[in-house]
């Protein structure tokens, strides 16, 4: 693992323009997105390149506004992008109809939110099974863990049956994790998981997430705030005014 630091322009241009192509994993070529219309069109993207090899997980920093969370769309296929290419587990999800974009995040791409985002009535089990439930049959044959042994393997087996509110912000943390994880996607997206947490469970959260990256061989795309928890990253890139900068 390489200890991060705050990216150079030289390290920041080869690790996303020049990066050779990986299999797998998360690739945005060139990608641009505008929002609003007229005189009031920001450019949320700018001619953004990045790739992220499955195996690795990336931090994005940055001050609000800067993009952050348009990445995270374009790249989850929730947006799709004004010019640019795509790829998650080499399937270009910039050309694909809405349907399709709709299979692929169910089956191949996970999300992971600042609340956790877990529905309220169902014990934490049952999350992870609701979430096979719903997702494609491929995805379902291709999980090698139960949502039991998941919820051991993150450390929340023993409140397996338990309903959110009966669990700690950094225990819903580790069952919104285990539940991304439980149709093994082939792309995590984490949108500032230690909002809510004090330093000692948000390392535990970054620790655990790092652990799966590697363990699974996932992507993962983590977006924070918290300059703490960057010692658990692969790698650090910074975005400003929709740019990946020094």
């Amino acid at each position: 693992m390489t200890h991060p630091t705050t990216p150079t322009t030289s390290s920041v241009a080869a690790a996303t323009e020049t990066a050779a192509p990986v299999a797998g994993g998360l690739r945005l070529t060139d990608v641009t997105l505008r929002l609003g219309d007229g005189d009031s069109t920001v450019t949320a993207l700018d001619r953004v390149h990045l790739a992220v090899p499955p195996g690795e997980l990336l931090a994005v920093v940055g001050p609000s506004g800067a993009g952050k969370s348009s990445l995270l769309a374009v790249a989850g296929a929730l947006t799709r992008p004004d010019s640019g290419t795509v790829l998650v587990d080499d399937a270009d999800v910039s050309s694909l109809p809405a349907a399709r974009q709709a299979d692929l995040r169910r089956d191949r791409i996970g999300f992971v939110f600042q609340s956790g985002n877990l529905l309220p009535a169902l014990t934490a089990v049952d999350q992870l099974r609701f979430a096979l439930h719903v997702t494609g049959a491929r995805a379902r044959r291709r999980t090698t863990r139960s949502p039991q042994e998941l919820l051991d393997q993150v450390g929340m087996g023993h409140k397996a049956d338990r309903r959110p509110h009966e669990l700690s912000g950094g225990e819903r943390q580790r069952v919104g994790i285990a539940r991304a994880l439980v149709t093994a996607p082939a792309l995590l997206l984490v949108d500032e998981p230690t909002a809510a947490l004090d330093r000692a469970r948000s390392h535990d959260v970054v620790a655990l997430l790092a652990a799966e990256t590697h363990d699974h061989g996932v992507a993962t795309v983590m977006v924070t705030h918290d300059h703490d928890v960057l010692e658990h990253c692969d790698r650090v890139v910074r975005m400003e005014d929709g740019r990946l900068v020094d």
